[in-house]
C-alpha cells in the first residue's frame, strides 16, 4: 500500500464521518481511528446544526431553506486550485499539523516571494505520525503563507496563496 492510496483513506474517514477503517493486506495491517479533530472536521448533519433555530425560531417556513442548504451534498468534480483575488489557493490535502520545513532545525521549504514550479514540496502536513509531503499544484511566486509553522490544518484549508503569472 502506498501513501496516496493511505492519504484517500484518511480523506474518507474525514469526510465520511466514520470513525473507524481497518484494512488488512497480505500481511499488512492499516487501522484508522477519527479522534476528536478528524470528527469535528466531518460535515455536520442537519440535525445537529437545525435543533437550537426550530425550537426558538418565529418564522417555521425558514428553516427548512436552511436545511436544505446544508444538506446540500460538496461538489465531487475534481479538486481545481481556488482562485483568491491575488492569485491560486494551495489547500491542505489533510486533517493534520502543518510544518514549513523538514525539521525545527532546517530551513523552511518556500518563502513568501519564492518562485516555486509544479510538483515541489512546499510543505509537510503529519497526519497520524505520516509525514506527508504537499506539492505544488501548479508554478508561481509565494505570495502568502496563510498557516503558522506547526499548527492543526482541516481538510481543504488554504495554506498558501500562489500568483500564477
Amino acid at each position: 500500500m502506498n501513501i496516496k492510496e493511505i492519504q484517500d483513506l484518511i480523506r474518507f474517514v474525514a469526510k465520511s464521518g466514520v470513525t473507524e477503517v481497518e484494512l488488512e493486506k497480505e500481511g499488512f495491517k492499516l487501522v484508522i481511528k477519527a479522534t476528536g479533530s478528524a470528527l469535528a472536521a466531518a460535515p455536520l448533519s442537519p440535525s445537529v446544526v437545525v435543533p437550537a433555530p426550530v425550537a426558538y425560531s418565529p418564522a417555521p417556513v425558514a428553516v427548512p431553506a436552511a436545511v436544505t442548504a446544508t444538506a446540500t451534498p460538496p461538489d465531487t468534480a475534481p479538486a481545481q486550485p481556488a482562485k483568491s483575488p491575488v492569485g491560486v489557493l494551495l489547500k491542505s490535502p489533510m486533517i493534520g499539523t502543518f510544518y514549513r520545513s523538514s525539521g525545527p532545525d532546517k530551513e523552511p521549504f518556500v518563502k513568501v516571494g519564492d518562485q516555486i514550479e509544479k510538483g515541489q514540496v512546499i510543505c509537510i502536513v503529519e497526519a497520524m505520525k505520516l509525514f506527508n509531503e504537499i506539492e505544488a499544484e501548479q508554478s508561481g511566486t509565494i505570495t502568502k503563507v496563510l498557516v503558522e509553522n506547526s499548527s492543526p490544518v482541516e481538510y481543504d484549508q488554504p495554506l498558501f496563496e500562489i500568483d500564477p503569472s
